[in-house]
């Protein structure tokens, strides 16, 4: 797990299995990130496998940081780990993108964070 600066976006990038192990360095990273940036984009394009507690981690940081006044997009997952997502309609809430530099284009303007 990496996570970067892009163009004052936070792009952490996650690569191999997702699973109730790695789910709590995923928390840890997104909790690190949602810190420091109000603009996060969690790039699952090398995600080979993501069991449901990782999709519950990544839900509510998602949760959090909209509640924030922030914004979390996924990039580059594969339909089979965000079925969960379609099925229950936060598919239609939570931006998703084909990649991270589609979403970190697509992101809003950043807020003022000191407000």
């Amino acid at each position: 797990m990496s996570a970067a600066d892009r163009d004052g976006v936070c792009v952490v990038t996650v690569a191999g299995e997702l699973d109730v192990l790695t789910s709590r360095d995923l928390d840890a990273e997104l909790t690190r990130a949602r810190r420091a940036y109000d603009r996060v984009v969690l790039d699952l394009s090398g995600v080979g496998f993501m069991d449901t507690s990782s999709l519950a981690v990544i839900v509510g940081h998602w949760r959090n940081l909209e509640a924030a006044g922030g914004w979390l997009a996924l990039a580059g997952a594969r339909y089979q780990y965000l079925k969960s997502l379609w099925i229950t309609g936060l598919a239609d809430r939570i931006p998703l993108f084909e990649s991270a530099e589609h979403a970190v284009a697509a992101a809003p303007a950043a807020r003022d964070r000191d407000t």
